[in-house]
């Protein structure tokens, strides 16, 4: 790379990314539309805009994790703070995310904090009707209307153990948090939403997060066979923020999203090539094999304790 390359490289990366910036400002308006407008014309409508809305706000809390859309870092997590999902603390999510970006680790039961495998010591331990109820998570219809509450419950279970441990960045970010849940459930009470159509709204969001979230990464001996590419351009692709060309993102995580398809059709043959041709053509040949089957154990099928 040429030394006039790399400064404008760096000029893209210090500017400010308008297309996030509209998008954020797209998806707010979605969801006060939702609350306030849609609920009396179509309350099934409502919820299906809000649980959409939520799903794309957790998308762009990942990019502003990632250091987007502007060079300011305060703004751009200032603009994410509203817990329109309301369990997960945007601090949390953020150090918790960057941590899972540590590739060497990816899929550790202990140290990926996105692992969705078991020790298998651990996986032993468990009464059948939670190994089954697991094995259910492991389809993606599973993962989708049971698996929102697993994963609420499996993480709110191990931030309790950090609070009563006296965490202060882990307390803090939990107190910010319960400020945000209180706000967005002051806007819900003064719109004609219920709260029970908010909550549904809510586990729709998170139920969609889970069909990103269910193959992104598999249980490899290479690290670098461990992250997924899904060749998507359709609804569900922009949805996620094209994160379904997830081992483009891992590769480069600073890249914004509505580079990332641009950057995979440029080195597609060298991603495939990296990560071992972990590839699906669409969601919909993911929606195909995995429906109400399992693609992988709940155990970790390579762990070997140290």
């Amino acid at each position: 790379m040429t030394t006039m390359t790399r400064t404008r490289a760096t000029r893209r990366a210090k500017a400010v990314e308008w297309p996030t910036v509209g998008l954020i400002a797209g998806c707010y308006a979605a969801w006060w539309a939702a609350l306030f407008h849609l609920w009396g014309l179509s309350p099934v409508l409502a919820v299906l805009v809000a649980g959409v809305a939520i799903a794309l706000h957790a998308s762009l809390v990942h990019e502003v994790l990632h250091g987007h859309p502007t060079p300011l870092v305060w703004l751009n997590e200032l603009t994410m703070r509203l817990p329109l999902n309301l369990v997960f603390p945007y601090c949390r999510f953020r150090d918790l995310h960057l941590d899972h970006h540590r590739d060497a680790r990816l899929t550790d039961p202990y140290d990926d904090p996105e692992s969705n495998y078991l020790d298998p010591e651990v996986w032993q331990r468990l009464p059948r009707p939670m190994r089954a109820l697991l094995r259910v998570n492991n389809t993606l219809a599973g993962r989708m209307i049971v698996g929102p509450l697993i994963g609420a419950c499996t993480f709110l279970a191990s931030e309790a153990r950090l609070v009563r441990r006296g965490d202060a960045a882990v307390i803090l970010a939990w107190v910010l948090h319960l400020v945000g849940v209180i706000l967005v459930l002051w806007i819900v009470a003064l719109s004609p939403m219920p709260l029970w159509g908010y909550l549904a709204a809510a586990y729709l969001g998170h139920a969609l997060l889970k069909i990103r979230t269910f193959l992104e990464h598999q249980a490899h001996e290479k690290v670098r066979g461990r992250t997924v590419i899904v060749e998507d351009r359709g609804p569900l692709a922009f949805l996620f923020l094209n994160n379904n060309l997830h081992v483009v993102h891992h590769m480069h995580p600073g890249v914004a999203w509505y580079r990332l398809p641009a950057l995979y059709r440029d080195g597609k043959a060298r991603f495939l090539a990296c990560n071992g041709g972990y590839v699906y053509r669409s969601y919909a040949e993911v929606f195909r094999r995995y429906l109400t089957r399992t693609k992988d154990p709940v155990a970790h099928p390579l762990w070997r304790r140290e």
